[in-house]
């Protein structure tokens, strides 16, 4: 990162983090693999059963496929982004789901050195009634955003602790209230 003496900023105009998860790389392959084996008895069966228990095989075969691996891919990392206005969070590489938070809306940022998928039943995008929604792609240091209506929003992603330091100085400079 650049020091800028001169210009009396602390942080970047807009601050970028990123989380990755290498293991759900290894369901993207067990989902590619699904989806191999049905496009296999697809094409190569000898099944002599007639074609019912053979298409209910392969469109199973590719469902669950197709399901995993598309599943997996989405959480595979998550992009964060703080600008002047916002918050947006993005997964995996097209970028869905994603959210936008305005600052306007959060109340405070919190470092978290340790959030884990087991916290939240899983990886992915999750909601607990009891603890808020949250997007979990590894084990490991977070965020959580506190918003206006009392809910909260966590987030793994890697130097959590300058994300935070980042949201907090830009909500130091904002008006107190809920955006209408």
């Amino acid at each position: 990162m650049r020091d800028h003496p001169h210009s009396g900023k602390p942080h970047p105009d807009v601050w970028t983090g990123r989380a990755t998860n290498r293991v759900q790389w290894l369901l993207a392959l067990v989902g590619a693999a699904c989806m191999a084996l049905g496009i296999e008895l697809a094409v190569e069966s000898p099944w002599t059963e007639g074609i019912a228990p053979l298409a209910m095989a392969v469109v199973g075969c590719i469902a669950a496929g197709l399901l995993v691996l598309f599943g997996t891919l989405a959480f595979v990392h998550v992009a964060l982004k703080v600008d002047q206005e916002c918050l947006e969070v993005r997964c995996g590489h097209i970028g869905v789901p994603r959210r936008r938070i305005p600052l306007s809306e959060v109340v405070g940022a919190d470092f978290v050195p340790l959030v884990t998928p087991r916290h939240w039943g899983g990886w992915g995008y999750r909601w607990r009634p009891e603890k808020g929604t949250a997007v979990v792609v590894r084990r490991g240091e977070g965020l959580v955003l506190r918003l206006w209506d009392g809910h909260t929003f966590t987030i793994t992603v890697d130097d959590a602790e300058a994300a935070v330091t980042v949201i907090r100085d830009r909500l130091r400079t904002r008006t107190p209230g809920p955006a209408h």
